[in-house]
C-alpha cells in the first residue's frame, strides 16, 4: 500500500514530535538536579543516578527495542513504547522519594528504548532511499539535536517558572497525542520472515549493554580501577562475547553481523559514538560551569542554550538539503570539525567569563556542528539497509549514540574533577580550580571529537550512500493495514 505524500509527512511530524519528547528528556534532568535533591531528600552519592538509571536502561534495551520493531511489528512497539514512556513520566511527576523517582526515570529509558528505533525504522520504510528519505531523515537529525538542547533550556525555564516535576509532566500531553494519532498515520509493518524469537539472544546482549553502561557509570562514580568497575565491566564483556557466540550459530538471530560489512553503517555508528561522547558530556561541563562559576540560576543557564538551540535547526535545515546535492561525507566531515572547533573554544573559559565573550561565539560553533552531525549520521547509518532490517540498524545507531554518552559523561567528569580537586590541594581557590577542571575535561572532548573528523573521511563511502537497498518484503503488506 502507497501512502499519499500528506499521509507521509504527517506520519514523518508525528515521528518527530514523540522522538522530540524522548531526546528531550536525555538532557532535560541536569539544569534541575539541585532543586530535585533538595525536594526529595537525595544523598550526593545517589543523585547522578537520575540521570543514571534513564540511560542505563535506554541504552541496555535499544538493540532489543529495535529488534523487536523488526519482527513483532514497528506499529505495536511504537505504541507500546510511548504508553511505557507517558506512564512513567507521570510516575517521575508524582515521586515521593529517592526510589520512586530513580524507578520512573528507569521505566522511561525502557519507554525510550522501544520507541527510539521503532520510529526511526518506521521513517526508513516509509520514505523511498535517496532525496526522499534524506529530507525525512533531515528532519529526523534536526530533531535529535534541537532536543539535546531543548532539554537543558527548558529543564532550567520549567523548574524556576513552575517546579521540577513540570519537566516530566510536559510529557504526558505529548504522549497522548502520539498514542492517539499512530493508529491513523502509520501503517503497520514486520519481517514476516522471522519463525521465532532469539530470547537468549535477547537476554544476554540487553544484559551485557547494561552492564557495560553500569560499568561506565561506577568507573566514574569510584574510580576506572575500583573493583567495583572491574567487576561489571568483566561481566558486562563476557555477556557480549556469549551474544556474539550465540548469534553466529542462530538461524534466526536478534542481530545479524553482516549489517556491519557495510562500511559506511559501521563508519556511522563510530561517529555516532563519538558525537555521542562528546556532546553529553559538553553540555554537562557547560551547565556546571555556568551555575558553579558564573553563578547562573536554572532559568538563565537554560535561556542561555537559545542560541544553540536556534543555531541548530538552521544549519539542520540547511545540511538535509546538502546532504542531497553534495553527498554525505561532506557534510559530516564539517559537522564533526565545527564540534571540534566549539570545544576547543570552550578550553578558554574564564572566571570571570561573560556570556558574549565566553560562551556565545562557541555556542554558535557547536550549533553548525550539530546540525551537521546528526543529521548525515542518520541517513548514514542506515545506508543500503534492508527495509527488514531498519529496526536492527535503528537500534545499533542510537545504541552507539547512548553508549558513546555515558561514556563521555563518566570520562569527562573524572577528568574535571581530578584537575579540580589536584588545583585545590596545590593552593588554588575553589572557582580557579573548578575552571581549570571544566576547561581540562574540554581539552580531552576536544580531541574525542577530532577522531569523529577522521572517522567521516576514512569510513564513510559515497558508492554505499548511493545504492538502493534490496526490497526483500514488501514492508506494507507484511501484515495487513490496522489503521
Amino acid at each position: 500500500m502507497v501512502h499519499s505524500d500528506r499521509r507521509k509527512w504527517l506520519a514523518l511530524a508525528l515521528l518527530c514530535l514523540v522522538q522530540f519528547m524522548v531526546v528531550l528528556d536525555i538532557a532535560i534532568v541536569n539544569v534541575a538536579l539541585p532543586s530535585i535533591q533538595l525536594d526529595l531528600g537525595f544523598s550526593q552519592d545517589n543523585l547522578q543516578w537520575v540521570i543514571s538509571a534513564y540511560a542505563l536502561v535506554f541504552g541496555g534495551f535499544l538493540l532489543l527495542g529495535g529488534r523487536a520493531a523488526d519482527i513483532v511489528g514497528r506499529r505495536r512497539m511504537f505504541l507500546i513504547g510511548i504508553v511505557v514512556f507517558t506512564a512513567a513520566s507521570l510516575g517521575a511527576g508524582l515521586a515521593w522519594s529517592e526510589s520512586s523517582l530513580i524507578a520512573a526515570r528507569a521505566f522511561q529509558g525502557l519507554g525510550a528504548a522501544i520507541i527510539t528505533p521503532a520510529a526511526l525504522s518506521i521513517l526508513s520504510t516509509t520514505f523511498v532511499e535517496g532525496r526522499e528519505r534524506n529530507i525525512a531523515l533531515g528532519a529526523w537529525g534536526a530533531v535529535g539535536g534541537f532536543g539535546a538542547v531543548a532539554g537543558v533550556l527548558l529543564g532550567g525555564v520549567l523548574t524556576d517558572a513552575l517546579s521540577w516535576e513540570w519537566i516530566f509532566f510536559v510529557n504526558i500531553p505529548v504522549g497522548v497525542i502520539g498514542f492517539a494519532l499512530a493508529p491513523v498515520l502509520l501503517h503497520e509493518s514486520r519481517d514476516a520472515r522471522v519463525q521465532r524469537f532469539d530470547l537468549p539472544g535477547a537476554v544476554l546482549v540487553t544484559s551485557g549493554l547494561s552492564g557495560l553502561v553500569l560499568a561506565i557509570t561506577q568507573a566514574g562514580q569510584h574510580g576506572w580501577l575500583s573493583a567495583p568497575a572491574l567487576t561489571v565491566f568483566a561481566l558486562s564483556g563476557l555477556l557480549l562475547a556469549g551474544f556474539v557466540a550465540w548469534e553466529l550459530r542462530h538461524p534466526d538471530p536478534l542481530m545479524r553481523f553482516g549489517i556491519l560489512r557495510t562500511r559506511t553503517v559501521s563508519g556511522a555508528n563510530v561517529a555516532g559514538f563519538i558525537l555521542g561522547t562528546a556532546l553529553f558530556s559538553m553540555f554537562l561541563m557547560l551547565t556546571l560551569y555556568m551555575q558553579q562559576v558564573l553563578g547562573y540560576s536554572a532559568m538563565k543557564s537554560g535561556v542561555a542554550y537559545l542560541a544553540v538551540a536556534g543555531t541548530a535547526i538552521l544549519w539542520s535545515a540547511v545540511a538535509g538539503q546538502l546532504v542531497t546535492r553534495v553527498g554525505v561525507k561532506p557534510v559530516m566531515v564539517v559537522g564533526m570539525a565545527m564540534l571540534t572547533a566549539g570545544l576547543v573554544f570552550f578550553t578558554q573559559v574564564s572566571l570571570a567569563g561573560s556570556y558574549l565573550g565566553d560562551l556565545l561565539p562557541g555556542f554558535l560553533l557547536i550549533g553548525v556542528g550539530i546540525g551537521f552531525s546528526f543529521v548525515p549520521i542518520s541517513i548514514a547509518a542506515l545506508a543500503g539497509v534492508r527495509p527488514t532490517e531498519a529496526g536492527l540498524a535503528s537500534g545499533l545507531i542510537n545504541t552507539s549514540q547512548q553508549i558513546g554518552g555515558a561514556l563521555g559523561i563518566a570520562v569527562l567528569s573524572t577528568i574535571a574533577s581530578s584537575r579540580t580537586e589536584s588545583a585545590v590541594a596545590s593552593g588554588t581557590l575553589l572557582p580557579q580550580a573548578l575552571v581549570d577542571g571544566f576547561s581540562s575535561a574540554f581539552t580531552v572532548g576536544a580531541f574525542v571529537a577530532a577522531t569523529g573528523v577522521i572517522a567521516a573521511l576514512t569510513l564513510i563511502r559515497r558508492h554505499e550512500l548511493e545504492s538502493v537497498a534490496p526490497e526483500v518484503v514488501d514492508v506494507d503488506e507484511a501484515l495487513p493495514d490496522a489503521a
